[in-house]
């Protein structure tokens, strides 16, 4: 995630995007992918009507960041992106998004602070690697344990993997630390497999009988 944020009511990890399958590319030059200007594919008609300026606003963003050399920042935005009504940016989107998760393992990934472990993550749960997620969000605990937004991510992760003792563990805890994110968990789809686990009913839902 591109900028540094304090602790959210609910992470970012409640955000749902999908990555399609897509076709490079082609490149411009120094190997750099083509821009794309504000009307539409390169060398193509205008997108359709559809298209949302904050779709077309974070992909443009997006592109620059990537010719800018940061990666993380680049591919949430393109991630971002890809939730949008037009389906040729979405595509493109997809790509670029890919393009920059091989530049970051080519050039290896150098993570500085908690929260830039905590911002990759939340990337990785978006596109559901969360093997990868769980990892830096681990990264993230070891340096401050109290993080109750990590711990939150961490728990929200557990539950979209299907290991819902964990999950339960780790919003007890990030609740126990801030009680807000109780009102956060009964509103997050990434805690849907928790629905019926009892421990979690009465975790979110204290005065429920």
């Amino acid at each position: 995630m591109p900028v540094k944020k304090k602790k959210p009511p609910m992470p970012k990890s409640a955000e749902k995007r999908k990555i399609p399958e897509a076709s490079p590319v082609p490149e411009g030059k120094n190997g750099q992918p083509g821009r794309v200007a504000a009307g539409g594919k390169a060398g193509s008609a205008p997108p359709s009507r559809e298209t949302s300026p904050s779709q077309m606003e974070s992909f443009e963003e997006g592109i620059r960041l990537f010719h800018a050399r940061k990666f993380p920042q680049a591919r949430e935005l393109f991630l971002r992106a890809m939730g949008g009504t037009d389906r040729a940016v979405t595509h493109r989107a997809g790509v670029q998004a890919r393009m920059c998760e091989q530049r970051l393992q080519s050039a290896g990934l150098v993570l500085n602070s908690p929260e830039e472990h905590y911002n990759y993550a939340i990337t990785l749960i978006n596109s559901r690697d969360l093997a990868a997620a769980q990892k830096h969000l681990r990264a993230a605990l070891d340096a401050d344990s109290t993080a109750d937004h990590v711990l939150y991510a961490l728990a929200a992760c557990q539950s979209l993997g299907g290991d819902l003792h964990a999950s339960y563990e780790n919003l007890k805890r990030a609740i126990d630390l801030q009680p807000r994110n109780r009102l956060a968990a009964r509103q997050d789809p990434d805690f849907a497999a928790m629905a019926d686990h009892p421990g979690f009913i009465r975790l979110v839902y204290p005065d429920r009988k």
